[in-house]
């Protein structure tokens, strides 16, 4: 699930969590100064009615989050992790309570845009705050920013590698850790255009990926980006990435051009060749990537479909292949290793039998066709993440 920067530096409207099963409430959650406990304290009000045995039967239950994206969603256990532009947020799927953390219990940025694991520790990466790291017996937050050798105060996602490296992909370069020692500044690399000597395609590196071999995939602005053994290769719309501008025009729903707000985004299309477009539409910028059990790269573009890359062969696909959109905001392997595609329009799920994607929208259970994340549980069911809540999908 991934988005512009433009709408990243938009300023967060003030947050107002609800996260209340089915029902919808009006109560802020309780503000606290001090850090939360980890059971009670930000809990759902007394008189938040249980989930029944007729909700949890239901096919689809939506929670709202107010006015806040959620850019990123983890199951850890019963726990649900939440990724907002409001903060981040456990949600205790078992007892159906929540707890918001965010810049009042040491967060350094309230806007979250990713949430994942590093050594076993629940992280999440900012809008200028850094790498926050909970430190879960006291429901508090250390940070990783620049002065640890952060590219940037951004940080879009972080990666533990099997060799036990850890990446973390942020708006200036990507960050190689060494062995994972993140408090030892000596452990640290960072990577850009400038000292790869353009092997890094471009400093804004959105996703990260582990494949074979101690292989490292980053999705970047400027296209797929591959480093194995201290060499870099990349890969653009020139070498297959992303449809044609003629063949999707007609289907790209969003008119309104980044660039127009973003003098960042406004060099990059002089830069790439693409002045000559108005529309949301950029082949080279993947705002979404994951690798399959094969090795292949799924490569989801700006508006240029979803590319898949086997190392030597593109594929793309669009609407015209079964694709309900084709701005892909979000890619997951769930437990049995199915690949889902979030995206402008709806949930897709690829068929790698017949080379097919079947297709979930709001009429199916999500909360809205537009999809930024998505996680799966034990039990087979899906949450699903877009703008103002989630959906919970009983498959």
């Amino acid at each position: 699930m991934r988005f512009n920067q433009t709408c990243l530096l938009v300023p967060v409207v003030i947050f107002a969590m609800i996260l209340v099963g089915a029902c919808s409430k009006d109560e802020e959650t309780p503000q606290s100064s001090s850090a939360p406990k980890l059971s009670g304290e930000a809990a759902i009000p007394t008189d938040h009615p249980d989930i029944s045995d007729a909700l949890k039967n239901r096919k689809s239950t939506h929670f709202q989050v107010g006015n806040n994206n959620v850019k990123d969603l983890l199951m850890d256990g019963k726990f649900l992790w939440l990724a907002t532009s409001g903060g981040v947020v456990r949600y205790d799927t078992s007892v159906d309570e929540y707890l918001l953390y965010d810049h009042r219990h040491g967060l350094l940025s309230k806007g979250v845009f990713y949430v994942g694991k590093l050594k076993d520790r629940v992280v999440v990466g900012t809008y200028g705050g850094g790498l926050g790291i909970l430190d879960q017996e006291r429901g508090t937050w250390e940070n990783i920013n620049i002065p640890n050798g952060l590219a940037d105060a951004f940080v879009y996602e972080a990666l533990e590698m099997s060799n036990g490296d850890i990446w973390i992909a942020t708006w200036s370069g990507a960050n190689r850790i060494k062995g994972g020692d993140l408090w030892n500044r000596d452990s640290w690399e960072m990577h850009t255009v400038e000292n790869t000597n353009g092997g890094l395609p471009n400093d804004w590196v959105y996703g990260l990926a582990e494949g074979k071999d101690d292989i490292v995939w980053l999705a970047t602005e400027g296209g797929l980006a591959r480093y194995k053994d201290g060499e870099w290769t990349n890969w653009s719309h020139k070498d297959g990435l992303g449809a044609p501008y003629e063949q999707v025009k007609k289907d790209i729903e969003f008119k309104s051009d980044p660039s127009e707000f973003s003098k960042h985004h406004a060099q990059q299309k002089i830069e790439q060749g693409l002045a000559g477009v108005d529309t949301a539409y950029n082949p080279n910028y993947i705002i979404s990537m994951e690798v399959d059990g094969n090795g292949t790269v799924w490569c989801g573009t700006w508006g240029a479909g979803l590319s898949k890359f086997d190392g030597t062969t593109w594929r793309t696909y669009t609407v015209d292949d079964g694709l309900p959109g084709n701005h892909i905001f979000m890619q997951h392997r769930d437990g049995k290793g199915d690949l889902w595609i979030g995206t402008s329009k709806g949930l897709a799920k690829y068929n790698p039998a017949d080379d097919s994607f079947s297709v979930m929208t709001t009429a199916d259970g999500l909360f809205s066709d537009t999809v930024f994340s998505m996680t799966d549980a034990d039990d087979g069911s899906i949450w699903v993440g877009s703008f103002g809540g989630v959906a919970h999908i009983r498959q």
